[in-house]
């Protein structure tokens, strides 16, 4: 039986590989945990910059993904951006996404958020099409971005 919860700073370590799962998957990019370890305890410490919710079996994290929110002037209303979205691989085809997928579109709906929204690598089809058998559609928008210098 698989649960969805919010995560807690028992998740950290679940967090990080998984976050590093994806990166490795989706960009073939190595995160480092010197940088993760900090950057998904300021989400877990501060609920303002995003939720991170986990599916769990057996009392092991199988799934995860991050809630950030953007206001919509127009809409006068939250969009929930879903982020860092990964199925440890021996638990995917079993529905794991789909159901943290549903409990965060209730959570969203019971906050007042207009729109869920995600972003996905443009190769990565397999990611695509779960996204659209889900209900996703690809809008009307392209997401730019410009990395800024440190």
């Amino acid at each position: 039986m698989t649960t969805i919860r919010r995560a807690t700073h028992d998740d950290l370590d679940a967090l990080i590989e998984g976050n590093q799962g994806v990166a490795f998957e989706t960009e073939t990019l190595e995160l480092h945990e010197a940088t993760l370890r900090p950057g998904i305890t300021a989400i877990l410490d501060d609920c303002n910059k995003g939720i991170y919710w986990v599916a769990v079996c057996d009392a092991q994290v199988v799934g995860q993904t991050l809630i950030t929110y953007e206001w919509s002037d127009w809409r006068c209303a939250q969009i929930w951006w879903l982020q860092s979205v990964y199925v440890w691989p021996a638990f995917r085809g079993q529905g794991i996404f789909r159901r943290l997928l549903m409990h965060i579109e209730s959570e969203a709906r019971h906050a007042g958020a207009k729109d869920i929204r995600l972003y996905a690598d443009t190769t990565n089809d397999a990611a695509k099409s779960t996204y659209q058998q889900l209900g996703f559609t690809t809008g009307h928008y392209q997401v730019f971005e410009k990395p800024l210098s440190s």
